[in-house]
């Protein structure tokens, strides 16, 4: 039986052969990016690049997918690692700091960009590539109960000012929801084309399509 078995009942055979054979570029191994790299090996896609080059820390192990015998390692290479333990899919891992100047070389394969990166700088990197090259780009992001899962075409890059990403509140619950609604829009623009946006906030378990 195969290992998605259940995942491929509910989306139809067809939706899973494009899912399989669709490359993905998550730019971020953090809290959302590590959590949707997995959900999306779990859902049935099998050409995924994660870039980060961050290295686990005790304080990530709460909303992040590591371990504490991790601590110390980069995340994307332990990120590949257990994936392809858990499930065998064998996710391309890059340990460097994606700029303005290599994301022609770093991201010339993707079919799709996920922007989860932490700093505006990257970002906005991420967001001009997207739109230089006309490629799709979702950016999922999170500010204390709030969060917002937004194509390129709608996205502003926020303000450099919050960018201290060591000092912020965070809760496990609210990047859970934003990964699955992130993954969720992924999987649809994937199988229909429509590019779908959403806010999202934990206070009232609200998620709510966005229209600019």
């Amino acid at each position: 039986m195969s290992i998605f078995f259940h995942e491929q009942l509910y989306r139809s055979n067809a939706v899973m052969a494009k899912l399989k054979n669709y490359p993905v570029t998550i730019c971020g191994a953090g809290a959302l990016g590590a959590n949707i790299a997995e959900n999306l090996a779990r859902s049935g896609f099998d050409q995924l690049t994660v870039i980060d080059r961050d290295r686990i820390e005790e304080r990530n192990l709460s909303t992040q997918p590591y371990y504490r015998s991790d601590v110390g390692a980069f995340k994307a290479k332990i990120l590949a690692n257990n994936l392809y333990r858990a499930i065998g899919t064998k996710v391309d891992a890059k340990t460097l700091e994606l700029t303005s100047a290599n994301t022609t070389q770093q991201l010339k394969d993707s079919q799709l960009i996920v922007d989860v990166f932490d700093n505006s700088v990257a970002r906005q990197a991420v967001k001009n590539y997207a739109e230089q090259q006309s490629i799709p780009c979702l950016h999922a992001g999170l500010s204390a109960d709030y969060a917002e899962v937004i194509w390129n075409d709608l996205y502003r890059v926020p303000s450099e000012v919050n960018d201290d990403v060591c000092d912020y509140p965070l809760t496990r619950n609210l990047v859970m929801l934003t990964v699955a609604v992130a993954c969720e829009a992924i999987v649809s623009f994937i199988a229909t084309a429509e590019q779908r946006n959403f806010t999202i906030t934990l206070k009232d378990l609200t998620v709510q399509s966005l229209f600019l």
